[in-house]
């Protein structure tokens, strides 16, 4: 039975005072690999708390991979046996171009378009609607009304140094990420950030993307003349062995909600990518963290720069995703012992975001302005893919779907099991305005291993009030009418 005591947990509430013991007991060996845990109702009455609480600490102890369920026989502690090339500082213990070229929307970068959808899920834009215009505009005023002369002085490649200062306190707050504003450099959005990253760690180096993927940090990679590759994923993530096996030096990852199949990476891959990267000097990983803010059950992941202790993760990230697309201001994380060689390769730049705007979202973190902004459009998002599933659970062809991964981010898999071909079944969807991109669309290969008829749902961009013309238009595409 697990034993806690609750005596010292301080402020820390009940549930993550839980979570952390039982993830603490699993990291140090105290529960062995495999072993069953206590039912949640009989570790509840052990421990005097309620049942929920249990329920929720063991439900982020499965999202991170340091415990499973299985069905009619309860929960068990994961394999994390160490590694052989593990070493002490790398352990999670410590803090925890080719003719598929197509957007992370899954549509063909050079194919005509129907510009009119009813609606558009291979779109990943934000609703306009709940952009908070009127505080925006008032921290604008207080930026210009400053008079402050360094709005008018040129910007180092890094970016204004107030808004790297607040990214930092921001990190610390809700990432658990303990990084110095000297680190963090902002850009242009994250394409600009993957050139930069390209020219600093050098262009022959050879790349691995996600396969299928974030399709275009494959072609940032070559129009910046360095190689990319794609490498498999499979249920957990990136396939390491065939990274293994390859001659690629930096990989692109996205750990905490995996685009386009919405994979969370747990614990033990998470410990084997850190492996790689610390078994050559050359060898880094990229982790794109770009939606982590919107996860639905359970406290955000943990990333893996938190977990590296050897310099070996740049992580990026954007405000385009909690903003608006528009809004071209993203930033990466550096290593501490990259940070020379970027100032000598890179320091001659100017930063592309205009001072003016690095300002006012400096000011819109500061003062608290951005979490609430995050909380309010976090549950506008669930309430909103809340709505779409379970009018699609309620449909007319709810038999014939299966929904997935639809716990964090902005988009989930949707699978429709009927006669019709992917070929078809496309046509019928656009013959009623519904942009609806197949997840095949994010393999970087023809022949993709996904036949069936998966399709990625971005529902960040539609209208709510058009749902249930939406969920009439698929019916009849799904069946046959």
């Amino acid at each position: 039975m697990i034993t806690i005591s609750f005596e010292n947990r301080g402020n820390c509430g009940l549930c993550e005072y839980l979570y952390n013991s039982i993830k603490n007991q699993i990291v140090q060996g105290a529960l062995k690999s495999n072993e069953k845990l206590p039912s949640k109702r009989t570790l509840a009455q052990n421990l005097g708390v309620s049942v929920i609480t249990v329920q929720n600490a063991y439900a982020q102890l499965i999202s991170e991979g340091y415990i499973y369920s299985i069905e009619k026989k309860g929960f068990f502690v994961t394999d994390l046996k160490p590694f052989e090339k593990e070493t002490e500082n790398s352990s999670f213990s410590q803090t925890e171009e080719n003719e598929n070229k197509k957007n992370r929307c899954g549509r063909n970068l050079g194919k005509t378009e129907i510009t009119e959808w009813f609606a558009d899920f291979g779109s990943n834009s934000t609703s306009y609607e709940k952009f908070p215009f009127n505080l925006w505009s008032h921290k604008m005023r207080q930026v210009l009304n400053s008079g402050d002369e360094k709005l008018l002085l040129r910007v180092g490649v890094k970016g204004v140094f107030e808004l790297r200062l607040a990214i930092s306190r921001y990190l610390k707050e809700f990432r658990n990420m303990n990084v110095n504003p000297e680190q963090i450099v902002i850009g242009a959005g994250t394409e600009n950030l993957y050139s930069m990253v390209v020219q600093l760690l050098g262009r022959n180096n050879l790349f691995a993307v996600e396969n299928p993927g974030y399709q275009k940090v494959l072609y940032v990679c070559k129009l910046n003349g360095a190689n990319a590759v794609p490498i498999k994923i499979d249920s957990q993530g990136i396939d390491i062995n065939e990274l293994e096996n390859s001659k690629v030096n930096i990989v692109h990852v996205s750990p905490s909600h995996h685009f386009p199949t919405g994979i969370v990476m747990p614990i033990r891959r998470r410990q084997e990518i850190l492996n790689w990267a610390q078994n050559s000097e050359n060898r880094y990983i990229i982790e794109d963290d770009y939606d982590s803010e919107f996860r639905f059950s359970g406290k955000p992941l943990p990333t893996l720069q938190s977990a590296d202790k050897n310099g070996k993760v740049i992580y990026i990230n954007t405000f385009s995703k909690t903003l608006a697309p528009s809004f071209r201001i993203s930033y990466m994380v550096l290593p501490q012992k990259l940070l020379p060689e970027f100032e000598q390769k890179i320091g001659f730049y100017s930063c592309p975001v205009s001072s003016f705007e690095q300002f006012t979202l400096a000011k819109f973190i500061d003062d608290g302005s951005y979490g609430k902004h995050i909380i309010r459009m976090k549950n506008f998002y669930r309430n909103l893919r809340n709505t779409l599933i379970s009018a699609i659970q309620t449909s007319r062809f709810a038999k014939f779907c299966k929904i997935q991964e639809q716990e964090s981010g902005l988009h989930f898999l949707l699978t429709i099991e009927n006669n019709f071909s992917q070929a078809e079944l496309v046509n019928r969807l656009n013959a009623q305005k519904i942009n609806l991109p197949l997840l095949t669309d994010f393999y970087y290969t023809k022949n993709s291993p996904d036949k069936t008829n998966t399709f990625v749902v971005n529902y960040s961009g539609i209208k709510k009030s058009r749902i249930p013309e939406i969920v009439n238009r698929l019916e009849k595409a799904i069946l046959g009418e």
